[in-house]
């Protein structure tokens, strides 16, 4: 059979019957399902095969392009650096090489740790989530990571560093344990961080190391029977500042240098801070009773409401309040139940208290009315006496002290003007002077290029609303809970429009604003690297 007659077809009488059917050696057999085809491999970047143009996800630039941010060198690394944390990753900008000491750039790895350290002392000091962020993205920046990612809760840190799309990210945490109030030491850290954000200064990353260090070693400004002092005055100005007189003030000083003594026992024994509050908020609530069962005439009230004051966590409850409007959540939520914590530990002292001086027949008037708005000179006095030892207490600078005492003193003159002058509501004049206490506070903190907290902080001393949760606490002691869930509802307003005027405020000042330039800023050391 020749080769041509063998690729012609069989007749039908040729084929057999069990005959089978001729077929390729490459056939798939029946029941063998096929797998699909594996997409080619290509870029990054080129539209999925399932992407429909009918059910097309929302577009993750809007049609009109991102906005146009501005991001000049005029104003302060703080505001540079927030503006780009709140813009996409694919839209900030390459920062500008900055030569370093080091050859061939410092390793990824130090520079990291080195962040990470930075925004530990930032977040421990208090310092707002956001901003903490902004110094860690500054840090990184000025060695020439740009692709970093920082991330702040309330007791972790991290950071990720990612060179390229194609190369494996770096990834450094850091827990934050202990806590403590010191704004000088939050200052130092600020300037640290001034000077490796300054291109014209340079800052080796050993050279940062040996500042941070000496920054953690430093003392604290004020000793400790300073601090003691410094308790007792302002429980003795809070007092006058509602209504006290000459008596009233030496009792009100007398129970918060007692609350502070017991307080640092407890805190040497170790105990949790919930029980350090519940302890200092005994002495002046007895203090008041002891007035009150020997029939001095004095307002007893006035004494246990300055020792209010200096247990009241104003600066937590800013803390929080600005992280939550600022979108960092978790933080708000952690910060404000540390606050709330602190706030039932006052609660407790204060009732215990309470209870015992109402079974020994103290007759204490939760209707009574405090105030002094017939004597403003001795109103805004006070209001500066208490935001100056309130500076103390936090341990800022004595180059701040003077202006943060001079910032309580306007905001108590804005509420008394507004509450007392003008019959405003109570809380619509604490909110517009916190308001202008977080403006004065941002534009010297501008002026300086340093942090805003050690400039408003103690300035909104005079506005918590001590007399109100005394009040409430009083009301619900003698057993009339609607008033006192009416007036420690009245407290939390107040509280609340504090912490929103403060926030408000700094926004203002960053939006409309624009102090600080690189011709004002002070002279750097050039003789050992800042």
């Amino acid at each position: 059979m020749t080769e041509a007659e063998d690729r012609k077809p069989q007749s039908d009488e040729a084929r057999g019957p069990y005959d089978p059917e001729v077929t390729s050696e490459f056939a798939v057999p029946e029941g063998v399902e096929v797998p699909p085809a594996p997409e080619a491999e290509g870029s990054a970047f080129s539209r999925p095969s399932t992407y429909s143009a009918r059910s097309a996800p929302p577009a993750f630039t809007p049609p009109g392009g991102m906005p146009v941010v501005s991001l000049t060198k005029d104003v302060p690394w703080q505001d540079r650096m927030r503006t780009m944390l709140r813009m996409p990753v694919t839209e900030r900008p390459a920062p500008e090489p900055v030569g370093r000491a080091e050859e061939g750039g410092p390793a990824v790895p130090r520079v990291l740790d080195l962040t990470l350290r930075i925004g530990e002392l930032l977040l421990a000091g208090g310092e707002g989530a956001e901003d903490v962020e902004a110094a860690m993205f500054a840090v990184c920046r000025s060695y020439g990571l740009d692709r970093c990612e920082p991330t702040v809760t309330f007791t972790l840190l991290s950071i990720s560093y990612q060179p390229s799309l194609v190369e494996d990210p770096v990834t450094a945490s850091r827990t934050v344990r202990r806590r403590g109030t010191d704004y000088t030491r939050l200052a130092a850290v600020f300037r640290l961080v001034d000077d490796l954000s300054d291109p014209e200064t340079q800052v080796s990353l050993e050279e940062a190391y040996r500042r941070l260090a000496e920054i953690r070693r430093n003392r604290h400004p004020y000793p400790t029977w300073v601090l003691t002092g410094a308790s007792g005055l302002l429980a003795g100005a809070a007092s006058v500042l509602v209504g006290g007189d000459a008596v009233v003030f030496v009792a009100a000083l007398v129970g918060a240098m007692l609350g502070d003594r017991l307080a640092w026992l407890c805190a040497g024994r170790g105990l949790p801070e919930f029980y350090q509050f519940l302890v200092a908020a005994m002495p002046s609530v007895a203090m008041g009773i002891v007035l009150t069962l020997t029939h001095v005439d004095v307002k007893a009230s006035a004494v246990i409401t300055g020792g209010l004051f200096a247990l009241l966590p104003g600066r937590a409850l800013v803390a929080g309040v600005q992280d939550g409007l600022t979108g960092f959540y978790i933080t708000a939520a952690a910060r404000l139940l540390e606050v709330m914590y602190l706030f039932v530990g006052i609660v407790v002292g204060v009732l215990v208290m309470l209870y015992v001086g109402v079974q020994l027949g103290a007759r204490l008037n939760p209707d009574a009315v405090l105030g002094g708005s017939n004597r403003p000179l001795w109103q805004i006095c006070s209001s500066m006496l208490l935001s100056l030892t309130f500076a103390v207490l936090l341990q800022q600078e004595r180059s701040t002290v003077l202006a943060v005492t001079l910032n309580g003193g306007v905001a108590w003159c804005v509420y008394g003007a507004m509450h007392y002058t003008g019959g405003i509501s109570p809380v619509a004049s604490t909110a517009v002077a916190a308001g202008v206490v977080g403006l004065f506070g941002q534009l010297l903190a501008r002026y300086r290029f340093a942090s805003a907290l050690p400039y408003t902080t103690a300035a909104i001393g005079p506005l918590l609303p001590g007399s109100a949760v005394y009040f409430g606490l009083l009301a619900i002691a003698q057993n009339e809970v609607d008033e006192g869930v009416g007036s420690l509802t009245k407290a939390a307003a107040l509280a609340m429009a504090i912490a929103i005027g403060v926030n408000l405020g700094s926004e203002v000042s960053r939006l409309f604003l624009r102090i600080g330039s690189p011709e004002k800023r002070r002279a750097a050391k050039r003789t050992r690297g800042f």
